[in-house]
């Protein structure tokens, strides 16, 4: 029986390059398509059918030019027979080649470089956000390839926070992360949620490039423009997400901000900020420390020895959202880094990190927020 591999469905990417048998099942060669009218690549998704029973090793050839080839060594890959469960795969990578190798019980598996979240749930998700007491929904605009761009608006307080994921769309662990903010800012038995709501009004975007998300993207929109370097000077031409977000930023304010994303190669949740900024003050850098040190004392899952490498005084790069809105309000703004591969503090062997936990990290995140919004 010949096996059928296909990413023709939401976020699909892989191009198949030969498929053949093997004394024990069936071996594939496959490569990554980069993004549209760009040169990232690196999420891959894909169906592969007709292997209840058999061996079958998957070979992605061109993983040594990716976007990040420091995140192939010590990753595994993503696979599931029931599309909810995503699990660690049997993973190698060697001289430029991802190799996943399987035995799956069913007849079609799907794999893919993190658990997906598709443009169908993300729909869900607002649908049912909207839906909640207190809660607003907004269409800011509609995207090149005319998508809606969604915004949620919820609390009665005075603070501005925004919440906005997913500039990058391969980072499909930042959409769970608004899955789970959402869940408890919704709870209206939930003490933390109802004194946020109190104290805050929250500006929600849990999926910042739909356009990237549905073609499979790594890290651009639908014409090859990494959202977060186009945030000093949007345009509706090349990227009306950022043009419209922006927008409705100027138009509230923004007293706290946090960019939610994944890192292919460091396996640790961490936190950037703005430092570097031109007009950076005592009390916007105090408040980011306390925050950040004080996730770091809640959650095992966040550390502070790990991540980026700081930008020296008045050099902060403002085409990245995090510097532009923390220069440009004032803000104490902040972008949270989520691991492709796995918390190496606290690793799970069957699932590495993962929606589950990407949720439950959301909802600790707005537990130190509750514990200092008076600040911000």
């Amino acid at each position: 029986m010949s096996i059928s591999i296909t990413s023709a469905f939401d976020s699909g990417n892989i191009r198949v390059l030969s498929v053949s048998d093997t004394p024990a099942g069936v071996r594939a060669e496959l490569e990554i398509v980069k993004d549209r009218q760009s040169d990232f690549y690196q999420w891959f998704h894909f169906r592969v059918a007709g292997v209840a029973g058999r061996e079958v090793e998957l070979a992605i050839v061109n993983c040594g030019a990716s976007a990040y080839p420091d995140g192939w060594p010590g990753y595994k890959a993503r696979y599931s027979e029931d599309r909810d469960n995503w699990l660690l795969a049997d993973t190698g990578y060697a001289d430029g080649t991802l190799t996943i190798r399987l035995s799956p019980d069913s007849n079609a598996v799907w794999l893919a470089y993190f658990a997906p979240y598709s443009m169908e749930r993300h729909h869900d998700l607002v649908a049912w956000a909207a839906s909640q007491p207190g809660v607003e929904h907004r269409e800011l605009g509609l995207t090149l390839d005319r998508q809606p761009l969604d915004l949620l608006v919820l609390g009665e307080g005075p603070k501005k926070v925004w919440l906005y994921a997913r500039q990058h769309p391969g980072e499909s662990m930042a959409e769970w992360w608004m899955e789970g903010a959402l869940e408890r800012l919704c709870d209206e038995e939930d003490a933390v949620a109802r004194l946020l709501r109190r104290e805050a009004t929250f500006y929600i975007v849990p999926n910042m490039n739909p356009d990237g998300s549905r073609r499979g993207h790594l890290r651009t929109n639908a014409v090859g423009i990494n959202l977060n370097r186009e945030w000093h000077e949007p345009s509706m031409e090349k990227s009306p997400e950022v043009f419209l977000v922006r927008g409705a930023m100027d138009e509230v304010g923004v007293d706290f901000a946090m960019d939610v994303h994944g890192d292919e190669a460091i396996p640790a949740v961490f936190l950037a900020g703005f430092e570097g900024i031109p007009s950076i003050t005592e009390r916007q850098s105090a408040v980011y420390r306390r925050y950040r040190d004080t996730l770091a004392a809640r959650t095992p899952d966040f550390q502070t020895r790990k991540g980026y490498p700081t930008a020296p005084a008045g050099r902060a790069n403002l085409s990245m959202s995090t510097n532009q809105l923390a220069e440009r309000f004032g803000a104490v703004a902040m972008t949270l880094e989520m691991p492709f591969k796995d918390n190496d503090d606290l690793p799970d062997a069957d699932f590495g990190w993962s929606p589950a936990r990407s949720i439950q990290l959301a909802k600790d995140c707005l537990g130190v927020l509750a514990e200092m919004v008076d600040e911000i």
